[in-house]
């Protein structure tokens, strides 16, 4: 009985020193949902990016797109947002005087260009230089986001004041709460003209762009992009770090932004 004891004792403690040695494995990190709020003109780059980058880190991602103005005063209400990138510093810099951001995660990722664009495949290029845009547009309606707080409406304003087109478009302006939305008026015809990103306009086959405004003519068309400070989990810097990296370059890219983080 007593030997039966003792080798039982053995085994027991033979096993647990072989179970002691063997190498200790890593648990698998657990997954998160991460909120972005974006700007509308990212939907195509960042369409891609959220299915590539689920794939390769098992988070989910939850995009929310609309004008800048908008989702920076819905996160100022509180809104659960954790990633915010905005299509205006301004916007950023508004949020980042209220204490909204995480300190030191904000970064300069994108560059854009601005267009004019005209319904349909067959319109002819215009000469940005010598625009005749009352003229151009007669008794119909120039497309653009909201002047006076959408980032791309905001530039589009700028650059016709630079340009002094300004006060002969005013009366024939139709607004719109994002980019997107102008550019569907176009698409569809509702508008004939309108003012967009250039990389809206990659994302639609039915309009054409008939002229870039000069560079000169607006201010920086500059996408800054920050860790928002409501809470904070590994996986927030894992996409800000994914959107530094050679695969959020290339979606970029394909879709004509000027990708400035490194």
């Amino acid at each position: 009985m007593f030997k039966f004891c003792l080798n039982a004792r053995l085994r027991s403690l033979t096993a647990a020193a072989f179970l002691a040695s063997l190498p200790v494995l890593p648990t698998a990190a657990a997954a998160d949902e991460i909120t972005v709020f974006a700007a509308a003109s990212l939907a195509d780059a960042l369409n891609e990016i959220e299915q590539h980058f689920e794939a390769a880190t098992g988070h989910d991602l939850v995009i929310s797109l609309a004008g800048s103005s908008a989702l920076a005063r819905q996160i100022q209400q509180g809104a659960p947002a954790d990633i915010f990138i905005s299509a205006n510093p301004d916007w950023m810099d508004v949020l980042e005087k209220d204490g909204l951001l995480e300190p030191g995660s904000r970064f300069d990722l994108l560059n854009n260009a601005l267009v004019l664009i005209a319904h349909g495949r067959e319109a002819q290029p215009l000469d940005m230089a010598d625009l005749d845009l009352a003229g151009l547009l007669g008794d119909n309606r120039l497309a653009m986001a909201l002047v006076d707080a959408v980032p791309a409406g905001i530039y589009g304003k700028a650059a016709l004041q630079s340009l002094g087109l300004w006060d002969a478009a005013v009366p024939r302006i139709a607004q719109s709460d994002n980019v997107r939305s102008a550019l569907a008026l176009v698409a569809t015809g509702e508008a004939p003209y309108g003012i967009v990103y250039a990389t809206d306009a990659v994302a639609e086959d039915n309009v054409t762009v008939v002229g870039t405004f000069p560079a000169d003519s607006h201010p920086p068309i500059v996408y800054p992009v920050a860790d928002l400070a409501n809470r904070d989990v590994p996986a927030e810097a894992e996409f800000l770090a994914y959107l530094q990296g050679l695969d959020a370059r290339e979606a970029f890219e394909r879709q004509g932004f000027v990708v400035l983080a490194r």
